[in-house]
């Protein structure tokens, strides 16, 4: 009979200028030989009911809860500076923090602290793969988002469709595991507060006839290898920002993940009591908006659609049409016309140069002059899996769609895209932002020595171009 191995796991759901929501929650393997190696296989959901206790899911917002759960957050000094108690989920609101300032945290369940000491990392090596002692331990600190009325420099990082998994050993198209190190590395020497997805958080892990098989994205075992596992010491120390892509919806799977997509980044209890405020609107699909001090506001896009042959994209639904107005409003007569950055993030992009994807011409004709009118500088995108930069009308665009998976076919129709520069390889942006400069710069893996490079970009005559871009205020 095999042995259970429960993993645990930590993550900072969502954070705000004086509260965090803090989750947990774990995985469960097989482990069918402890004698000439062990070999491990992730427990399926639907499997859940063998382990002990028997359970219907492991981890997100619904999960049931493991025990009566204490969060504990302290200040620089040590002291306690806030702590929630639950015994019905595996998540809490921890409330009554200051602003923009750094604390370390633990989670006590059932009165034992979760997930401390050296954690279990799936290793894929010339050994085998598996869940391998890797001397990592959780480095559980964040720092509390500036208050929306103080102005402060922000670096934030955006990734996208990044979903295809790091079970297997990386191919040349294949690279979520190199470019999820980057990452790591970056939010730590790069004091990275916030990451933004441009959407297809997650894939089908096998298709036949482009019929999914499994793994879409609709369980949690589904996300294990796609996002706890690759990200997992960056999400218990930044909160993740989604955009909605095709892959995480009906319109390109089978299955549509939207319900597990709000599950896993805790979206309702996030943003669902916003929407009396303007700053969300859900249903169909998911928009919100959400501030980092005086200077910088985010707006989330949903670009998908029910199906790919049916129905308008979410964004023309009539339901979000005041919310679109709030986002992106009109400068009052006779206001100043330098307000907040607005910064879209999408998972479509409105140029694209190929290989397979092209310009939407419903995100021109409809968003473009809601970017124009408020004044918009630059717009973060994904879909297209390799980097792109177009300018157009005095904004900056962005496609960061190779987070994982890698197009490797160049494209071609870069007039109709105004794009200045590509690159066909894995990577990630970092974004440093202040009252008056933008600095967006693309980053690819690791090099040889561990070091962070930047990506290597080619212009539209195949010359090296630059990497890292600069975007002032008007």
């Amino acid at each position: 009979m095999p042995d259970f191995h429960a993993e645990p796991y930590l993550y900072l759901a969502g954070l705000t200028h004086k509260a965090a929501l803090i989750a947990w929650g774990g995985f469960y393997f097989r482990v069918r030989s402890r004698k000439n190696g062990d070999e491990w296989k992730l427990v399926d959901d639907s499997d859940l009911d063998h382990v002990h206790p028997p359970r219907r899911e492991s981890i997100g917002a619904r999960s049931e809860p493991f025990g009566k759960a204490r969060v504990e957050v302290f200040d620089a000094s040590g002291r306690l500076a806030g702590c929630a108690e639950t015994t019905a989920t595996n998540h809490a609101w921890v409330t009554g923090l200051a602003p923009d300032t750094e604390y370390t945290y633990r989670v006590l369940v059932n009165g034992e602290e979760w997930a401390a000491g050296e954690r279990r990392d799936w290793t894929v090596d010339a050994d085998g793969q598996g869940l391998k002692l890797c001397g990592r331990t959780y480095d559980n600190r964040f720092r509390t988002h500036p208050h929306p009325d103080v102005r402060a420099p922000l670096t934030f990082a955006v990734i996208g469709d990044f979903g295809i998994g790091v079970r297997k050993p990386s191919t040349p198209s294949r690279c979520q595991r190199e470019v999820a190190a980057a990452l790591d590395r970056a939010v730590g020497e790069r004091s990275v507060r916030l990451l933004l997805t441009t959407g297809d958080n997650i894939y089908a892990g096998k298709t036949l006839f482009g019929i999914p098989l499994g793994a879409t994205g609709d369980e949690d075992d589904d996300w294990f290898f796609t996002f706890y596992q690759p990200y997992r010491y960056v999400i218990n120390r930044i909160p993740v920002y989604p955009a909605v892509g095709n892959h995480d919806t009906g319109e390109t799977e089978a299955s549509d993940d939207r319900q597990q997509l709000i599950d896993n980044f805790f979206l309702n209890e996030r943003f669902s009591g916003e929407e009396s405020a303007g700053r969300s609107s859900i249903g169909p699909g998911l928009m919100y908006r959400f501030r980092y001090g005086a200077d910088v506001e985010f707006i989330c896009v949903d670009t998908s659609r029910r199906s790919m042959l049916f129905g308008e994209r979410f964004f023309e639904h009539q339901n979000h049409a005041s919310f679109l107005d709030a986002s992106f409003p009109e400068p009052a007569a006779g206001a100043p016309s330098a307000g907040p950055w607005r910064i879209p993030f999408t998972h479509h992009p409105p140029f694209c140069a190929g290989p397979q994807h092209s310009n939407s011409k419903s995100m021109i004709q409809h968003l473009l002059p809601m970017f124009a009118r408020s004044g918009v500088r630059a717009v973060f995108s994904g879909h297209e899996h390799n980097f792109q930069h177009s300018r157009f009308g005095g904004i900056d665009y962005f496609i960061s769609g190779a987070g994982g998976k890698v197009r490797l076919e160049p494209p071609s129709d870069f007039d109709a895209a105004h794009t200045t520069c590509w690159a066909a390889a894995g990577h990630f942006l970092i974004v440093d932002v202040d009252a008056g400069r933008m600095v967006v710069t693309a980053l690819g893996t690791l090099g040889p020595g561990g070091e962070m490079d930047e990506l290597a970009t080619f212009d539209t005559d195949g010359r090296p171009a630059p990497s890292r871009f600069i975007i002032d205020r008007q």
